[in-house]
């Protein structure tokens, strides 16, 4: 497969109709379209008006109203008030996927009055188009014309992802003026799909390509990027299909508008993704340093699914969560010696030779916040957990010469963490008669939700400073509790922003915005918790 860059043609942006007459407008379409739906008229154009302020690109979905046809004088009065907005009219039926229950003679009806009323382009169903006779379809593309719309011809497939290719063709049998291509991505690579898909047939065609469902993000933010003629967005309360993500997202978080074949595409990985706050802070990062970069979330199922999408993409790296920080180690052309130690993998980078290497920048997300506040070598470190993350903090402070103590609920993990490390063990019990200068929480105590609250007794806070790991809530009842006791602390949104500090210097080479990057997700944080 061809590298999956955008492929410049020349009707992307501008369409002229053939045959109509020589006041046909000049359509300059926008990469992002806004789908609304609502279940009353008021409530639509409520929604339209709002939606202005990201794009003046909308799509009206009237098979969602009960009575579409009683929304077209307010449609037409919307449009008269707003000329610089470009319209499409959608009334899909019931049998395809829409909410509309009426006849194939009453959608056609309907979506030729939404063009007299100003819609630039109409969307009918590939469906409906092969019901439609001859004559009827002769007489509704006659009709459009007339309006100086345009004809977008659409294939919806709710529950995968196969014979794009076909879908296609049956489309364009009809000779539209936009072809549309929807499928449902079950993996990743079925983004693969639908990108190559825009990126063969965009040369001689305008075409939208989109993958609904939680794994088709990626072919929503790069499909413009592949050669689409554009994408779908929703308002921020309102998805139109599943998977859809909001204007607003699309164009702060993800800077549709400004990806080309130059930008570099990077990923998180995991299962569950979408809360992760990754994508918030390495795309801030990108943007203050004006990196041509963007990362996305990447819903992974099995680790070979992330392994088509980083090589056929290409991505240029990706952030990996557990379980895949075990499960990578086999495919990795070689990997710093932390993690050859350490047994996990956090970061990925492809080389130029387009092998993957691998990184380990937990660590980092533990030492460099202590650094800023003591001296390691020699400081006597108490961890708590014997997990991954334990894992991570113990391997790294034995490597900086610290003098490291494990404590685990079951002591024998802590025996065997500690032994691997070169560290000590210490028993729970013995915890009130020993002193250190700082204790770094591993465990999820005191995470939302989460019960217990402590991963240690207020006895057995003998230490100057206390690092929790935990980073929702930001201050846990452990932080809380240090805090109450006149305890230095360290809150852990500093250990997901220090890993991610590191992230950004490996993929990029340069120093990370560090302070930005702690912003956006204190924001975040802050705004959710």
């Amino acid at each position: 497969m061809r590298q999956l860059d955008v492929m410049h043609h020349a009707p992307a942006s501008t369409l002229e109709f053939p045959g109509a007459p020589a006041s046909a407008p000049r359509l300059r379409l926008g990469k992002l379209c806004i789908a609304l739906q609502a279940e009353t008229p008021a409530e639509l154009f409520a929604r339209a008006q709002s939606a202005l302020h990201d794009a003046r690109f909308l799509e009206f979905r009237l098979d969602a109203l009960a009575k579409p046809a009683a929304a077209l004088p307010e449609l037409k009065r919307f449009l008269a008030e707003h000329r610089d907005v470009i319209a499409i009219a959608t009334c899909r039926r019931k049998a395809h996927g829409g909410n509309f229950v009426g006849s194939l003679t009453s959608e056609l009806d309907i979506l030729t009055k939404a063009a007299e009323a100003g819609c630039q382009i109409v969307d009918l169903e590939v469906e409906s188009a092969e019901e439609a006779t001859h004559p009827q379809l002769a007489r509704f593309r006659v009709a459009l014309r007339a309006a100086g719309s345009a004809l977008l011809v659409s294939f919806h497939d709710f529950s995968r992802t196969r014979a794009l290719d076909q879908a296609a063709a049956r489309i364009q049998a009809f000779e539209p003026d936009y072809v549309k291509v929807v499928s449902t991505a079950r993996s990743l690579a079925d983004n693969l799909a639908v990108l190559r898909l825009i990126e063969d047939r965009s040369l001689g065609a305008d075409v939208v390509g989109i993958a609904m469902g939680e794994e088709g993000l990626v072919s929503r933010v790069l499909g413009p990027r592949a050669g689409a003629a554009f994408t779908f967005a929703s308002t921020s309360d309102a998805a139109t299909a599943p998977g859809q993500v909001s204007a607003r997202t699309l164009l702060d978080l993800y800077r549709v508008e400004q990806l080309d074949q130059a930008t570099r595409i990077f990923g998180v990985a995991g299962n569950p993704i979408a809360h992760s706050l990754s994508p918030l802070m390495h795309n801030a990062a990108f943007r203050r340093e004006n990196v041509n970069a963007v990362l996305l979330p990447l819903k992974v199922r099995i680790l070979d699914d992330l392994l088509a999408l980083a090589r056929e993409l290409p991505l240029g790296g990706v952030a990996v969560t557990m379980p895949l920080k075990q499960e990578v180690l086999p495919h990795l052309a070689n990997m710093d010696p932390l993690t050859a130690r350490i047994g996990a993998c956090n970061t990925l980078r492809t080389g130029a030779d387009g092998k993957l290497y691998g990184f380990n920048t937990d660590v980092a997300g533990v030492t460099r916040p202590l650094e800023k506040r003591m001296r390691l070598k020699g400081a006597r470190i108490l961890v708590l957990g014997a997990g991954g993350a334990a894992r991570a903090a113990v391997f790294g402070l034995v490597d900086r010469e610290a003098e490291v103590f494990v404590s685990n609920r079951t002591h024998e993990n802590a025996m065997a963490l500690a032994r691997k490390a070169h560290a000590r063990s210490v028993k729970q019990e013995q915890l009130a008669k020993l002193q250190f200068d700082a204790i770094v929480n591993t465990t999820p105590c005191g995470m939302t939700g989460v019960k217990p609250t402590l991963p240690i007794k207020e006895n057995e806070l003998n230490a100057r400073l206390v690092f929790d790991m935990v980073y929702n809530p930001i201050e846990t009842p452990l932080l809380k509790l240090a805090h109450a006791r006149g305890l230095a602390i360290i809150a852990g949104f500093e250990m997901f922003v220090q890993q991610g500090a590191r992230q950004f210097e490996i993929w990029t080479g340069k120093p990370a915005p560090e302070a930005e990057m702690q912003r956006v997700v204190q924001l975040a944080l802050r705004r959710h918790g």
